[in-house]
């Protein structure tokens, strides 16, 4: 990291430090999309088991839903 970068990175943070709470929050969650997760209004399983199944066999592995 360059001292220009840090500098940058200082200056950005204060300013942000500056605004409003309720600004800040607003900036601090980014909605992101979630294949599959975000199609249905909600979902229910009977077990804990069924939810872990269907996590493996609907959900893209990169959501971080699969078993180690």
């Amino acid at each position: 990291m360059t001292d220009s970068t840090s500098r940058e990175w200082l200056e950005e943070f204060e300013a942000a430090a500056q605004r409003p709470l309720k600004t800040r929050l607003d900036y601090s969650f980014i909605k992101t999309y979630k294949p599959v997760m975000d199609d249905a209004e909600f979902r229910s399983f009977e077990t804990m088991e069924d939810y872990r199944r269907w996590c493996e066999e609907e959900l893209p592995r990169w959501l971080g839903y699969a078993r180690l």
